[in-house]
């Protein structure tokens, strides 16, 4: 086989691996072990901005987000159930040398944090397909222009993995 050819192949292949995933629950992926995200750019999440409500966890959801500026969009979440707050997310979608991490806080209904203060749940990004854009665990779903589907990868005390949904709609 011709010496070029061999080579190519090689490129080919280890481009493939390099960017291997793995289906993590029926609607996310995760990044297989050695493996790395696709590159993206905030600019790829910038539809994203705005407000969305709807429903989760078996409650009302809302979620904002600021547009682009300086790499990053900030993001806020809570949610509403029987009439009270029962969760917050602080969330930053940042963009590191052409990967894409969403980092996110959770707080208590009384804003009381989860996680230790120099500490976040990073989701990194792993795959564009469609109108959807995977990252660990997690799934944005743009849904025509005025929706948003998000899929989260939840892992239950028994160390099985169930599949939250999120519908929500554009207010603005």
């Amino acid at each position: 086989m011709e010496k070029w050819l061999v080579s190519a192949l090689l490129l080919v292949m280890l481009s493939i691996l390099g960017h291997a995933q793995v289906r993590n629950t029926e609607n996310t992926l995760k990044i297989a072990e050695g493996g790395r995200g696709e590159k993206a750019s905030i600019g790829d999440m910038e539809w994203l901005a705005g407000n969305w409500i709807g429903t989760g966890l078996g409650g009302y959801s809302e979620e904002i987000w600021s547009k682009p500026s300086g790499g990053i969009m900030m993001g806020a979440y809570r949610l509403i159930k029987d009439g009270k707050p029962v969760l917050y997310e602080m969330m930053l979608l940042v963009e590191t040398e052409g990967l894409l991490v969403l980092r996110l806080k959770h707080f208590h209904g009384n804003f009381v944090g989860w996680e230790e203060k120099d500490r976040s749940v990073d989701f990194k990004f792993v795959s564009r397909s469609g109108s959807r854009m995977h990252f660990n665990g997690l799934t944005f779903e743009r849904v025509g222009n005025e929706g948003l589907r998000v899929y989260l990868a939840m892992r239950l005390k028994d160390g099985t993995l169930r599949e939250e949904i999120f519908e929500l709609k554009r207010t603005n």
